[in-house]
């Protein structure tokens, strides 16, 4: 540009420049968007249940003319009148809602009659929009009705150029009965779906006495029913919290059934599975867990499913139970799953909140009762200004003669009209707009039974809407209506049962062959298992740099625990651990333990078991080895602290130890009473050796009876006759060790 030119007109730059704090701009940016998110996206109304999107679809396709009766349209056209005219986001949101809608496995009661290939339970998606049609379903029309008659409000479409309504009249409780799932801004929402007859018969509960519990409620809402069924096994009281909170979680397993297959073997036949798992990634996810022998019950599966479900398992062996496998396939696989609850919704001022099953329930009534009182107005609109009419064709037809003079001689009859019998313009234009046929006695007759009709309806409206009473015996009537019409729906699918206490654990070491074999883990933490005892450790091989640490005598049937520095217990079955060929397998790939943190002690499980944990810092405390067990690959904290020792309290020979020997990197010597520590599952414990500098070297667990030992570097074992001089009470500093003592200041080599 030459120098000479002028600059462009338009706002100079310090025009275009807003002078704020960056953090309220932000917050004020991000706060806006998170109320558009919560209010027009993610959050169902709690009166109709639908969201912004699945409302528009419902009602351009009403508008469309889209209903049971008539002919389906082509998907493209319904997404793209949504989308012109009330939805801009995008077809594909408006298409996978309109699939989500009509999916006979995804909606409790379909509000969508979808023609074509409209997706299946194996999670294969739906046709391009072009292939496919649709149009709406009773439950829908249900939801509709009454829109023409001014039930709900409308406001302006984004473009301003038509109405949408706000909320649809909702003829059935649908938040409930077809549930929502979503996500917004720091809130979501996860609603399971329910039986529609359950709903309105709890609704006519609330009719009858307004004051009932939730409890009471809960003799017709019994849980959540799914459009997939399978049986649901959350116990009545945690069922009976989540809905009088709005927040927990239900269970729900698949349903199966036994199938003899001759010569004492079995099947199992999946014929239901829980809501929201997609059949062909559970059948991957029992493939997986097969091919890693992550469920030794499990020989096979197979999907033979057709129009229904119908998923085969083979138990590895026919001695295993069949209650035994699926008890162990619910806790592995997604045979079984807890649907998240959370009833958040947005109430009739659009302000999100979570509510128990009465306030939604209540919520639905009121604007039952206020979609009744609209629409009785509005016909009652109807009906004042067609008597208006009647009451001027009536007295035409009293002076027909002179009507008809008026007619047909005067050059402005419509103003003569109004003069000569006060009439209004709206009954002068009717009575000028009748036809000469209909001028009869008998049209006489049926304008007085019209009229008389309508005065009597008018009467009943107008009695209506003086007694509250009255609506809410009008409201429970519809609620009853619609309970008729939608009664082929409401058989319930999802039924309830009560878990079976089964010890698969115990079954599943009963499958397991019993035999000795030892636990070889190297320095480097490679592990493996040899089969038998090993008698000379001096022969076994490693890769080069790295040596022996643990050497474990154990049993295939055993659970073996790891003890790490940082005071976590790991445990691993000992039948699933990599055999004695090569050099085995990393511990670290089997738990997640970070390559900085050391191991303390590896050892075989035995029931009823106690130890001994002490920390670096010079506490401790007595476990039940049961509390040690965690099948988690993060393991399970137990100690607070760096872990130093874990000593058995139950030692070869009758009786348990009941002394502790404790020394500390000063050299001083305490020994007391085992009983003098407490017995806890987890925590740091209490002191067991006061220091000015430095922390706890370490223990040692004897029996009284046979006294203080120790065991220097080279192998050479010495007692000590003389251990009483050190005992003193718990958390004492202690006296120096005896002359001859290891060097180490250690009572075993490490």
């Amino acid at each position: 540009m030459p120098l000479d030119t002028p600059p462009p007109e338009g706002p100079s730059e310090p025009d275009r420049i807003i002078d704020e704090p960056i953090g309220e701009a932000l917050s004020r940016r991000y706060l806006a968007y998170a109320l558009s998110v919560i209010t027009d996206r993610a959050l169902p109304d709690v009166r109709d249940g639908l969201k912004p999107v699945q409302r528009r679809v419902l009602y351009a396709m009403r508008e469309m003319r889209l209903n049971p009766e008539a002919a389906a349209r082509k998907c493209a056209k319904v997404v793209g009148e949504v989308m012109g005219s009330y939805h801009p986001h995008g077809d594909q949101a408006i298409y996978d809602t309109l699939v989500r809608m009509a999916q006979h496995f995804a909606q409790r009661y379909q509000l969508v009659d979808g023609q074509g290939n409209f997706g299946n339970i194996d999670g294969d998606n739906a046709a391009a929009m072009r292939y496919t049609e649709a149009k709406l379903t009773t439950a829908a029309m249900l939801l509709l009705d009454g829109i023409d008659e001014d039930a709900v409000d409308f406001k302006p479409t984004y473009d301003g150029s038509d109405d949408e309504p706000v909320v649809l009249p909702a003829g059935f409780p649908n938040l409930l009965a077809n549930g929502s799932t979503g996500i917004a801004v720091g809130m979501a929402t996860s609603i399971p779906p329910h039986n529609a007859g359950e709903l309105i018969d709890a609704c006519l509960m609330l009719l009858d006495d307004p004051e009932s519990s939730v409890e009471a409620l809960m003799t017709h809402v019994q849980g959540p029913d799914f459009p997939t069924g399978g049986v649901i096994v959350e116990p009545r009281a945690n069922l009976l919290d989540v809905y009088s909170t709005g927040r927990g979680g239900v269970r729900v397993r698949a349903r199966w059934d036994k199938e003899d297959t001759g010569r004492g073997t079995y099947q199992i036949v999946v014929t239901e599975i829980p809501y929201q798992v997609k059949k062909a990634d559970l059948v991957e996810q029992l493939a997986e867990l097969i091919d890693n022998k992550k469920a030794p019950l499990l020989g096979d599966v197979r999907d033979e499913s057709a129009e229904d479900v119908r998923l085969v398992l083979e138990p590895k062996s026919r001695n295993v139970e069949p209650e035994v496998l699926m008890e162990s396939l619910f806790k592995l696989s997604d045979l079984e799953t807890r649907f998240s609850v959370n009833l958040n919704v947005l109430d009739e001022r659009g302000a999100p909140g979570v509510m128990n099953l009465k306030q939604a329930l209540r919520a639905f009534l009121d604007h039952r009762r206020v979609v009744l009182v609209r629409r009785a107005e509005h016909r009652l609109a109807k009906i004042e200004a067609r008597l208006h009419i009647l009451d001027g064709l009536m007295i035409a037809y009293l002076n027909l003669d002179e009507v008809i003079r008026i007619v047909r001689y005067e050059d402005e009859p419509k103003a003569r009209l109004i003069e000569t019998f006060a009439l209004t313009e709206i009954q002068a234009d009717a009575i000028l707009n009748t036809r000469l046929r209909q001028l009869a006695r008998l049209e006489e007759m049926e304008i007085r039974r019209e009229h008389a009709e309508l005065s009597e309806e008018r009467d009943g409206i107008v009695a209506m809407l003086d007694s509250p009473k009255l609506q809410w015996k009008l409201v429970g009537q519809g609620l009853k209506d619609t309970r008729v019409q939608l009664a082929d729906l409401n058989v319930r699918r999802s039924t309830f049962a009560d878990a079976p206490t089964i010890d698969t654990e115990a079954a599943l070491e009963a499958m397991i062959v019993r035999e000795p074999i030892t636990v070889i883990l190297s320095e480097r933490g490679w592990i493996r298992a040899a089969k038998g005892r090993v008698d000379d450790p001096s022969e076994l091989k490693f890769k080069e740099g790295d040596r022996l640490q643990f050497l474990v005598p154990a049993e295939t049937t055993d659970k073996l625990l790891i003890f790490a520095g940082d005071g976590r217990f790991f445990t691993l079955g000992c039948d699933k651990l990599p055999g004695a060929r090569g050099h085995g397998e990393p511990l670290r790939l089997m738990i997640d333990l970070d390559d900085k943190v050391g191991l303390v002690d590896v050892f075989p499980h035995k029931p009823g078991r106690r130890r001994v944990l002490a920390s670096k810092e010079g506490y401790g405390f007595i476990l039940p080895e049961e509390e040690a067990i965690a099948f988690r690959r993060a393991g399970k904290q137990v100690l607070n602290g760096a872990a130093l020792a874990s000593l058995p309290l139950d030692g070869p020979g009758p009786g348990g130890y009941d002394q502790l020997a404790v020394i500390g990197d000063n050299g001083k010597l305490l020994i007391f009473e085992v009983a003098e520590l407490p017995e806890m599952p987890r925590g740091k414990g209490v002191k067991l050796q006061s220091y000015r500098e430095g922390g706890l070297r370490d223990a040692a667990a004897f029996r009284s009876e046979e006294g203080l030992t120790t065991v220097d570097a080279s192998g050479r074992t010495r007692a000590w006759p003389e251990w009483k001089e050190w005992v003193g009470r718990r958390a004492a500093a202690g006296k120096l060790a005896p002359k001859g003592f290891p060097a180490n200041k250690r009572f075993r080599p490490r």
